[in-house]
């Protein structure tokens, strides 16, 4: 390396959603002289990889070194391409972004390389560090010595952001994971509760981790198939579409893995995809499906039907101010704080009406991802960080004595490997 060099990433969990970046510099000899980060609240990828690129060249600045070459490397096509001048800023959002970063870069003489992105998992590294600290409550700091040797080491993070996800879609995207399974199926792990729940002397003793020494009951949480609005990615809160051909394979495979879990009940939305995915389980189990009304999906009011793309053209103000705070909700619609509420009563309710047993609760994203943030006691914010597939399936286990443990998240194993 006969060069300086600087490294710089950015991420979004949701796209807009809670962002942050981080920006490395590097000596000609390959070690680290200055370190950046920041969570910058909730905005895209996009804005994120430039603001990771200004703290970058910022950092460099600091350091005295004007007029010094310097290689400048992002995993973000976008980025390097506009700043070399090879693709035109159409987003008039980036534009005074891409100005700033342009002048810091006039101070030095600058290379811009695309680079993939398991090359640039410093960086990366950082930004998600900084994120995380954000959910803590707490300010991001460098915990580096600025002596160590950059290494071209695999993604230690590689689901922190899509990059085939497009800018504007919305905030639950994909119609069942890829992947391997993991080694053993997280629904086995669930085996050693729901299977004995008909007795309770051997049910889920207790959890020597959380102190709780009681029968616990678990709630296994199931996301409806796939519907026509899915396959659009557009809004769907009350509007009630049925279930695609795909979305009803979906529902047949989730429930044959459900077969052997030996549930005592099934509780579902109202809605109807919520209902066809519920009633493929009961058939396969013999169970009959209870309905309440507290388990539907948020009301999205005017945004019903809608495109996140849409509904930013049309109500970007409104789009901003309900992204940022879970209290605000869309017009004439639902606040996920309001929702919260509901989703709350209707957990209360079924705890209180199946002690020790296991009831599996099939519900729509919102619903499950504000059961799961309660259950970990996580701030709003979490919403924002959570990513639940079409069919997925996940599972809290309750104590009356202890806190509630999260068991699975988001498996969709039944849905791409045959059982």
């Amino acid at each position: 390396m006969t060069s300086y060099s600087i490294e710089a990433d950015g991420g979004s969990r949701g796209n807009p959603g809670p962002a942050g970046y981080g920006a490395v510099v590097y000596a000609p000899d390959g070690t680290v002289v200055a370190e950046a980060a920041e969570s910058i609240g909730v905005t895209t990828n996009n804005v994120a990889e430039y603001r990771g690129l200004i703290a970058g060249l910022t950092a460099l600045s600091g350091l005295g070194l004007d007029g010094v070459p310097v290689e400048v490397r992002m995993d973000s096509k976008l980025v390097i391409e506009q700043m070399a001048g090879r693709w035109k800023i159409k987003n008039e959002g980036l534009r005074p972004l891409a100005t700033e970063a342009a002048a810091l870069a006039r101070r030095f003489r600058v290379t811009w390389t695309w680079i993939p992105r398991e090359r640039n998992t410093h960086a990366d590294a950082l930004a998600n560090e900084a994120m995380d600290a954000a959910a803590r409550g707490e300010k991001w700091t460098s915990t580096s010595t600025h002596t160590t040797t950059r290494l071209f080491d695999p993604d230690p993070d590689p689901a922190r952001k899509d990059e085939g996800q497009a800018a504007d879609a919305p905030p639950e995207p994909a119609e069942k994971a890829g992947g391997p399974p993991a080694e053993t199926d997280l629904l086995d792990d669930l085996g050693s509760v729901s299977t004995t729940t008909r007795s309770s002397t051997t049910v889920s003793p207790g959890n020597p981790w959380t102190g709780a020494t009681r029968v616990a009951t678990t709630l296994i949480l199931l996301r409806h198939g796939q519907t026509p609005l899915s396959v659009e990615r557009r809004f769907s809160g009350l509007g009630d579409p049925a279930l695609t051909e795909l979305g009803e394979a979906q529902a047949e495979k989730a429930a044959a893995r459900l077969a052997g879990a030996k549930l005592d009940a099934i509780v579902s939305s109202p809605l109807a995809r919520a209902r066809q995915t519920a009633e493929a389980v009961a058939k396969a189990t013999g169970l009959p499906v209870h309905v309440d009304d507290d388990l539907r999906e948020t009301d999205f009011g005017a945004w019903e039907g809608r495109t996140f793309a849409e509904i930013r053209d049309r109500w970007p103000h409104e789009m901003n101010a309900w992204l940022a705070d879970p209290a605000v909700a869309p017009p004439g619609g639902e606040s996920f704080q309001a929702a919260g509420h509901r989703v709350q009563r209707a957990r209360d309710r079924i705890l209180a009406g199946h002690p020790g047993e296991t009831v599996l609760v099939v519900s729509h994203v919102t619903p499950i991802k504000l059961l799961v943030r309660y259950a970990l006691n996580a701030p709003p914010e979490a919403l924002y960080r959570m990513h639940l597939d079409l069919a997925c399936l996940s599972a809290i286990d309750y104590y009356s004595d202890g806190p509630s443990v999260l068991r699975v998240f988001n498996d969709t194993a039944h849905l791409t490997f045959p059982r």
